[in-house]
């Protein structure tokens, strides 16, 4: 919003000038966002104990974790809040894809916070029906990948790049995807949704992942929008890409204020209401800048997680036997005898070592 009411003043005031380096927006929305989590939390989660906002916890679970009960859930109120004042303050509001993005993440989070307001308030057993929130998030995430499929930005004479599909590692597109590509990103947005989702069950797991896989792809976006450095490292040029840097940035700060409370041993939960968000933002980010394929191994940790909950499910009703001690992947370890603060430090390495592989892929010549 500075942008817009500052950039008509330059002529009057030349340092206003500097509200139109991205740079220098992406690094003020981060800091702007995890300075309100990190001032604002302890009111915030004051207020959500007052109210009796208290997670449940699964009674099959780690004996360690039932501890946890009654600790105020709802947290992703938090980011989402302090996220949408720094994007107000330092986002191009003018730019389609930081609109889409912010305003996906707010939907996504406002299905999440009627799960968790059914669970911890309502005490509905198992919260919002399964069916109910994945057809919320199936119409979220189909209107946002039919609004990129009719109004994407592309170079002049290259519209086809929109529904390209681009491999790791490789500078030309593998093929076209048409229509399809709206049903390929409604799957990776409510896919990524839910595998963050999954990931949230150890304190500070999901929250330390997600700031990794945002930073990261909070450069690429940066890159992919600057047309002589996309051709430099010969990466797929979107235009105003680097737009979405700006959004990323703020919800990275918000998440690294709001891990604060949320690390070990959590004063918060950031429940539903921010884990189908947080990963919400993270798919429709990748998409925005044709990093679909390469999520996979950037959110390698997310991927893990998904998987091994389906290899569970299946295993156990085709089998009747369990493949792991318990499923998500995180209380295997957990169950095997690792601390829970030992199995969210490996992960978090092994999360930044997949980050550097992403970014590896970035190709100098």
């Amino acid at each position: 919003m500075l942008q817009l009411l500052l950039t008509p003043l330059q002529k009057h005031v030349s340092w206003f000038r500097i509200f139109n380096y991205t740079s220098f927006r992406l690094v003020a929305a981060a800091i702007t966002a995890l300075l309100l989590a990190y001032l604002f939390g302890p009111r915030f989660i004051r207020f959500l104990k007052k109210l009796r906002f208290g997670e449940s916890v699964r009674s099959d679970g780690p004996e360690s974790h039932q501890s946890k009960a009654g600790t105020p859930t709802m947290g992703g109120l938090m980011i989402m809040a302090s996220m949408s004042v720094s994007i107000l303050i330092w986002g191009n509001l003018s730019n389609l894809y930081v609109m889409l993005l912010w305003l996906g993440t707010l939907a996504l989070s406002a299905v999440g916070f009627i799960d968790d307001y059914s669970k911890s308030v309502l005490k509905v057993a198992g919260g919002m029906r399964a069916r109910t929130k994945f057809l919320c998030q199936l119409v979220i995430a189909g209107g946002f990948a039919t609004l990129v499929f009719f109004f994407p930005y592309a170079p002049k004479g290259a519209q086809e790049q929109a529904t390209s599909l681009f491999l790791p590692f490789m500078k030309n597109p593998l093929f076209n995807m048409g229509i399809v590509a709206i049903f390929f990103w409604l799957w990776i947005v409510v896919g990524t949704s839910n595998a963050v989702n999954l990931t949230d069950g150890l304190d500070g797991l999901a929250t330390g992942m997600s700031v990794i896989v945002i930073v990261t792809l909070a450069l690429l976006a940066y890159v992919t929008g600057l047309e002589e450095v996309a051709h430099y490292l010969r990466i797929v040029y979107v235009p105003e890409a680097n737009e979405i840097s700006v959004f990323l940035a703020a919800l990275g700060g918000a998440c690294i204020g709001f891990l604060w409370y949320n690390s070990y041993p959590a004063e918060v939960f950031m429940g539903d209401t921010g884990s189908l968000a947080l990963g919400g933002a993270i798919g429709m980010s990748a998409i925005l800048i044709h990093r679909e394929i390469l999520l996979v191994i950037l959110g390698g940790v997310f991927v893990m997680e998904a998987v091994s909950v389906i290899l569970q499910v299946g295993s156990y009703k085709l089998r009747q036997k369990r493949i792991f001690r318990m499923a998500p992947l995180h209380h295997h370890f957990e169950l095997g005898g690792w601390h829970e603060n030992k199995v969210v430090t490996r992960f978090w390495i092994v999360g930044v070592l997949l980050a550097l592989i992403a970014i590896s892929s970035l190709k100098i010549i």
